[in-house]
């Protein structure tokens, strides 16, 4: 043989071959065979549906205040009594009735521009549950622009649409006897013919009428102010907590009646 250096023939060594885990392995005639393996599928679960909730929103009492002013007094008191009312977290709307005098008349007794208040139609007294009925004093009387809207309610007075609902009154004379029980008197009249619950102010929540050290109005039909002969005369600061109590008032037991 010839010389050389090192072992004839020799092949450097072989590593191992490493399989992975997941493939199975065949020996068939020295050929190592790959097996098809099918892939594990882990399901995993759809989230349940999240439940609906319904919230349910709180009905809240529908109080309207209906007044009719001419100087602005009982639009005055209206403000406090709503003041009142909505301190029970009921809500209040102020509607006026509509005016039957011409302007030229209007005009010749001084009387200022009325209120920003939407003039309230019998239709839309359906969907409240009670009322306030402001009296501008007319010879111990309504003053014929509110008896006028009573007037219409004939429809709602045929369905039976106001049966139950509540009412209350306040009222604004020129003076004392002016008229302000028989004002609040008049009203019971058409509250008794619409089946509706009249709602007083009561003796024992108007202590403050006892004072007579001074002139305040109000009675135990409602709250009420005077406005002297010319007008000049406005709410005081007896009157207006009285009307914000008559508010607490009749909303506390318009709920009851409403429920």
């Amino acid at each position: 043989m010839g010389g050389g250096s090192g072992q004839c023939g020799a092949t450097p060594q072989q590593k191992p071959a490493v399989v992975p885990t997941n493939v199975k392995t065949t020996a068939s005639a020295g050929v190592t065979k790959k097996a098809a393996t099918t892939p594990t599928i882990i399901k995993i679960p759809a989230a349940p549906p999240k439940a609906k909730v319904e919230v349910m929103e709180e009905k809240r009492t529908q109080i309207a205040i209906i007044l009719y002013t001419m100087y602005g007094h009982i639009a005055t008191l209206a403000k406090s009594i709503k003041q009142g009312v909505e301190s029970t977290g009921a809500q209040c709307t102020i509607f006026q009735v509509a005016e039957t005098l011409p302007d030229d008349v209007l005009k010749q007794m001084h009387a200022p521009p009325k209120p920003d208040y939407p003039i309230i139609t019998p239709e839309e007294m359906e969907k409240f549950d009670g009322f306030m009925f402001g009296i501008s004093g007319r010879f111990g009387i309504m003053p014929a622009q509110l008896k006028t809207f009573m007037d219409s309610t004939g429809g709602l007075w045929k369905s039976g649409a106001l049966v139950g609902k509540a009412a209350g009154v306040f009222t604004s004379v020129g003076s004392q006897g002016g008229g302000q029980e028989t004002g609040g008197l008049a009203t019971v009249t058409f509250f008794a013919h619409h089946g509706m619950v009249f709602v007083p102010l009561g003796g024992s929540l108007s202590s403050k009428r006892m004072r007579v050290r001074e002139p305040n109005g109000g009675t135990a039909y409602g709250c009420g102010t005077f406005a002297g002969s010319d007008g000049s005369r406005t709410p005081n600061i007896l009157e207006k907590p009285e009307a914000v109590n008559h508010g607490k008032h009749f909303a506390n037991v318009t709920e009851k009646l409403a429920t």
